[in-house]
């Protein structure tokens, strides 16, 4: 009867052993999968990031190629109305380039009142003023100057 009871214990205490060890072994494996469900998570927020900060620096981009190119169309602009009270030109186009970009006006009316049209590239953007002059002397004139779309 001794002998069945030292059996027994043996056996018990070697189940407890090993379901110990299991439930020990079973908390390793969440903390594994924790730590990769949350490493995850983080790469993902990083992604995100990255991907938004690049997408912010596109559109920096943009928005200072678009301001640059308006400065172009302008200045041409201004080159032509120059251009008209220097020489009482008729018609005539030019170009410039400055920077990195370039520009180009176009004098085409003969008479009062002009249309000048200038655009400035900058990149991929295209910016474009039409102006129109109703007087040259003794001053030069507008009557409108505004931005046109392509």
């Amino acid at each position: 009867m001794v002998a069945l009871v030292c059996v027994l214990t043996k056996k018990m205490k070697s189940k407890t052993l090993n379901n110990r060890y299991k439930l020990s072994n079973n908390e390793g494996y969440i903390t594994l999968i924790s730590v990769l469900i949350l490493g995850a998570a983080g790469l993902v927020i990083v992604i995100s990031l990255a991907l938004l900060s690049l997408g912010s620096s596109r559109s920096s981009l943009a928005l200072e190629q678009s301001n640059q190119a308006q400065a172009l169309a302008d200045t041409c602009a201004e080159m032509a109305l120059q251009y008209i009270w220097d020489w009482d030109a008729n018609i005539g186009t030019d170009n410039l380039n400055l920077g990195q970009g370039s520009c180009t006006y176009t004098i085409t009316s003969e008479t009062v009142p002009k249309v000048i049209t200038a655009s400035g590239t900058v990149g991929n953007i295209v910016k474009k003023v039409l102006i129109t002059v109703d007087n040259l002397h003794p001053y030069v004139h507008l009557s409108s100057w505004q931005e046109v779309a392509d």
